[in-house]
């Protein structure tokens, strides 16, 4: 214990009145509390209390000391006090990092519903496929594909993506429907520059494993570009299911190949480990895991 813990435990027991009250108080047994008052003491070289066996009562010293060591507990209090309404207004920064096509999905939504609901958070949004330590580069939350890689993190699920295969209607009318994965190597792929194993489609219907070689004219490590190409009816892309609500709804973009699956990718909702977190950040991990769970019903709506 320090010097300063020692001080408080001597005003909390002059005001208890006894060893056995101000134990319980600091949770601590009385052995302990009368070892920190003696230690204090010998620190200032001094008798504080006379000790007997029904009371307490300072010496010229101890009443000396009484007042600063009071002080000090009013002190912590108010520093207690401040934090606690600092935790509890839903005001102020909140900083997160997402990626690129993940952040997009979402965008819209921060800057109607939650700007709002809560107009005096401040939301710093970068966008950001590589890996960032929040507490070194100062983030309060993240989303990440996996949240094994880092103990110091608390992570909560957002959701389970997968990708979808779709085209445009225009494309469609052209070139056909594919009734088969395997169909797809006649048509004109849209490939994500991403993956090393980009020009070859992987399905899965019951217990069997498909793999597709396709090819195409366009491709993009980006996947809201690889959007853009679908809509314009460049070809058959293979998208993320969070980004095509709207345009699957609205008929702009039709799913393909439904009864064949592919791989499904939980994502997390993560933020640096500590006791509890400040309103404004909690308030917007809220918002964002209602927001997904939404969008989640809605697709499966279709």
């Amino acid at each position: 214990m320090s010097e300063i813990d020692d001080l408080a435990a001597f005003a909390v027991l002059v005001e208890a009145g006894s060893f056995t009250l101000a134990a319980q108080q600091l949770g601590c047994s009385k052995g302990q509390l009368s070892k920190r008052i003696s230690l204090l003491e010998e620190r200032f070289s001094v008798l504080l209390l006379q000790r007997t066996t029904r009371r307490l009562s300072l010496t010229a010293a101890g009443a000396a000391l009484l007042p600063q060591a009071q002080a000090l507990l009013v002190q912590v209090e108010r520093a207690r006090q401040a934090l606690a309404r600092l935790k509890g207004e839903i005001s102020g920064p909140v900083r997160m990092t997402v990626p690129v096509s993940l952040g997009e999905t979402f965008f819209e939504g921060l800057l109607t519903e939650f700007a709002h609901a809560y107009p005096d958070v401040q939301i710093e949004l970068e966008l950001y496929n590589g890996y960032r330590d929040l507490s070194r580069d100062g983030f309060d939350l993240a989303i990440r594909s996996d949240a094994s890689i880092d103990e110091r993190l608390v992570a909560r699920p957002l959701l389970a993506w997968h990708e979808m295969t779709c085209a445009s209607p225009a494309y469609l009318e052209r070139y056909g429907e594919p009734d088969a994965p395997q169909a797809l190597a006649e048509h004109k792929c849209l490939l994500n520059s991403h993956y090393s194993g980009r020009e070859e489609w992987l399905y899965h219907q019951q217990h069997e494993l498909l793999r597709v070689r396709v090819s195409g004219p366009f491709a993009s490590n980006h996947y809201s570009l690889l959007k853009k190409a679908a809509l314009a009816g460049a070809g058959i892309a293979r998208l993320p299911s969070y980004l095509l609500n709207e345009e699957l709804a609205d008929g702009r973009l039709r799913w393909l190949l439904r009864d064949f699956q592919t791989r499904r990718m939980p994502m997390y909702l993560v933020h640096p480990y500590q006791g509890g977190l400040p309103k404004r950040t909690q308030v917007l991990a809220d918002y964002l895991i209602d927001w997904f769970k939404r969008s989640g019903e809605a697709l499966d709506r279709l």
